[in-house]
């Protein structure tokens, strides 16, 4: 077909939905296009311009408003061509120049890796959604012709690019709704990546439907009767499996092809909510539902705005999917977000909610791109909530809230608001205390409880399963580790001061400076962090702040390195993220105690006395001397063990003398020594040495008990 006739045919297929005036302006958009690729050609040996007409024809499809398709018609201009944004918007306004502007294959960068260039080309591509949604609509056409002209390419950029669509734009075009490119960009990339098991699978499903035809056209028969019998509107239609759906099964549910395939599945259309529920009875009274397979999608709609009544049946010894929807319902399940365009001058509930939805997961993206560190932990972020497989749960006021599978109640607190996250404590599910880390189940009701000053846990990172719930985490405790490399930094800076005869208040601003310029830090507050972190030491900062930075550069070994004389650093008991307690010799108070510091993570705290600390002189003078704060009511672990005469219930006097004591057993293992003798490894919980010495004393008390020592490595 030559290109006067192309885009004669786009030109009809917009009269059915445009206005005169709006074709001429995308005409005049295709025209400024082609000879701005004038002389390109593509790798399949055909002009340039036949890809932005295609995109647009796609978009056409989709019933997208006249700027849309321009954007299309003009998408690679501005790289390609040199022709500027300016030029662009003069000729064609603003609204258009800003959508190729957003569109347009983003400028290369040198990045560390492909990840690093996907994930940045991501995070823009995000900032383009969150100021017009409709870049992503172009963009996706885009892709979803590269892809059906993937050819002529190398086979390198064909895995790239194949790879780049499964992980990225078919889970994007899901997440709007948009089930029709969604399910045959997933198509186009499966038999990229996996040719020869595509051919397989596409060979196999013909010679099935082949073989079944008889029984589809049964099934679809009595269907249809049923509707009549019932005065029932409804156009019925059968389901085509797609094969990359299909693999995923096999690979990922060990599913065989059979199995998946002896499932028929129908898509009933009809007129309006009403009806749906009336054919739901129809086919109901046709054939046996399955219990527990019935999915009401219409009062409950997915995340990316599908509606949809889902049933399975048993009947003529198969199982029958039916979906039933509308025809509203249909047109959103196939085009999603785009269908906002086809019924913009008749607005429903349905688009307009759909439309409400997709807004609040761009601002959701845009919120966890302000708090990741790079674009790489962004995408991280991002991927779990671009395969929604929804539950919903409600709120104690009835609201309902939309979750992944998976998620926990502390996903839920964050899905409210992120301050309600960082404050939780405890939930109740259905009015009882719940688990934070158990996976909610749809139906159930959350309250989620908070306090002042909580904050949130490390652990937390080992279950939440959403996108924000992960980002909100992981900024906390960003500000929270630097806080307290803050805190101990300050702490450490003023106790090498002392070994020189100085405070912090007789350090002028001009000398701090100076050392915040020699040692190429931003602050001097960062310069105190990065003590806290164990990247710099305390000593020699605080030699540069006393002597001036240029005179710094003496013998580092010289001296009290931690010039902190006589005074140690008080310790209060709680961690916190920058103080770390060894395991090699679990200091508890009331032990002598030394800080090591460890480039990167602050400051491990090890008995004076540990085996594993330096012995030599210049070793032993870098270490930070410490002392317990009073009053100190933390619990910390203790690791003993314990030898007796091997006797029945002898390990739950041990456990039964450890709890008299007030103390609590953390771990317990049994170590068979011989028919006669046993010796027990037990790691327990203790306030500090005078509480250590009560509970051995109570096991020591133990008649079998020949022995107790505290364990250290």
């Amino acid at each position: 077909m030559s290109l006067e006739a192309a885009v004669g045919d786009l030109a009809n297929e917009l009269g059915s939905y445009l206005d005169t005036s709006r074709i001429n302006q995308v005409r005049r958009a295709f025209y400024y296009a082609e000879q701005a690729h004038e002389g390109q050609m593509r790798k399949s040996g055909d002009r340039y311009i036949t890809h932005p007409l295609a995109v647009a024809r796609i978009l056409a499809g989709l019933r997208l408003d006249h700027q849309s398709l321009m954007a299309a018609m003009l998408h690679d201009v501005i790289e390609d061509t040199g022709i500027p944004k300016d030029a662009l918007a003069e000729q064609f306004g603003d609204d258009v120049a800003e959508l190729v502007d957003g569109v347009s294959k983003l400028t290369q960068i040198e990045f560390q890796s492909r990840a690093e260039a996907q994930a940045e080309n991501f995070q823009k591509m995000t900032l383009a959604m969150a100021k017009d949604i409709r870049v992503i609509l172009v963009k996706l056409a885009d892709r979803l012709h590269n892809m059906r002209t993937l050819g002529p390419m190398p086979y390198e950029k064909r895995q790239r690019i194949a790879t780049e669509t499964l992980d990225i734009y078919a889970p994007i075009a899901n997440r709007l709704g948009m089930h029709a490119i969604s399910t045959e960009l997933e198509d186009l990339g499966f038999a990229a990546l996996h040719p020869m098991r595509s051919r397989y699978i596409s060979k196999a499903v013909q010679k099935l439907r082949g073989s079944h035809r008889e029984i589809i056209e049964e099934i679809q028969g009595r269907l249809q009767t049923k509707l009549e019998e019932r005065g029932l509107p409804g156009r019925i239609i059968g389901r085509e499996k797609h094969l990359n759906s299909i693999y995923n099964k096999m690979k990922l549910k060990q599913k065989s092809f059979r199995e998946i395939m002896d499932v028929y599945a129908f898509r009933i259309i009809t007129d309006t909510e009403d009806d749906c529920y009336r054919i739901l009875g129809a086919v109901h009274s046709l054939y046996k539902p399955m219990p527990g397979r019935f999915k009401d999608y219409i009062a409950l709609p997915k995340a990316n705005g599908y509606q949809s009544l889902h049933t399975t049946l048993f009947g003529m010894h198969v199982n029958i999917e039916i979906q039933i929807r509308t025809e509203a319902m249909e047109h959103i399940a196939n085009d999603g977000i785009a269908a906002h365009w086809l019924y913009k001058n008749e607005p429903s509930d349905v688009t307009s909610v759909n439309q409400t939805r997709v807004d609040r997961w761009v601002r959701g993206l845009m919120e966890m791109r302000e708090r990741a560190d790079d674009s790489l932990e962004f995408i991280e972020h991002v991927k779990f909530d671009l395969f929604p497989d929804e539950i919903y749960v409600f709120t104690p006021r009835g609201k309902i809230m939309e979750l992944p599978r998976g998620a926990t109640p502390v996903d839920f607190a964050y899905a409210i608001h992120t301050d309600i996250g960082n404050a939780t404590v405890a939930c109740r599910i259905n009015r009882n205390l719940g688990s934070l880390s158990r996976p909610l189940q749809s139906g159930q009701t959350v309250e989620i409880i908070t306090a002042p000053g909580a904050r949130p846990n490390p652990a937390w990172l080992s279950f939440v399963v959403t996108g924000k719930a992960r980002s909100s985490i992981r900024h906390s405790l960003k500000g929270r580790k630097h806080a307290e490399s803050m805190d101990l930094g300050r702490e450490l800076l003023k106790k090498s001061l002392v070994g020189f005869g100085k405070r912090m208040s007789d350090i002028s601003d001009a000398q701090k400076q100076a050392v915040v310029t020699h040692n190429q830090v931003n602050s001097f507050d960062d310069l105190v962090s990065e003590i806290g972190m164990g990247n710099r030491m305390a000593y020699l900062v605080a030699r540069q702040l006393v002597t001036g930075a240029e005179g710094s550069e003496a013998d580092e070994t010289t001296g009290d390195l931690q010039g902190g004389g006589n005074a140690p650093v008080t310790i209060q008991g709680t961690e916190g993220m920058l103080l770390h307690f060894a395991t090699c010799c679990m200091p508890i108070p009331g032990d002598p105690i030394v800080g090591v510091m460890d480039s990167g993570s602050g400051m491990t705290i090890h008995s004076d006395t540990c085996p594993t600390l330096p012995d030599d002189d210049l070793g032993r003078s870098r270490l930070t001397q410490l002392t317990w704060a009073k009053d100190i009511t933390s619990e910390f672990s203790v690791e003993l063990r314990v030898e007796m005469e091997r006797q029945r219930g002898v390990v739950a006097e041990v456990a039964n003398a450890v709890a008299m004591a007030d103390g609590s057993i953390e771990r317990i293992n049994v170590d068979e020594q011989n028919a006669r003798f046993g010796e027990i490894t037990l790691v327990i919980k203790v306030h500090g040495r005078k509480h250590l010495a009560r509970v051995m004393r109570r096991v020591r008390n133990i008649k079998v008990v020949t022995s107790i020592s505290r364990v250290k490595y």
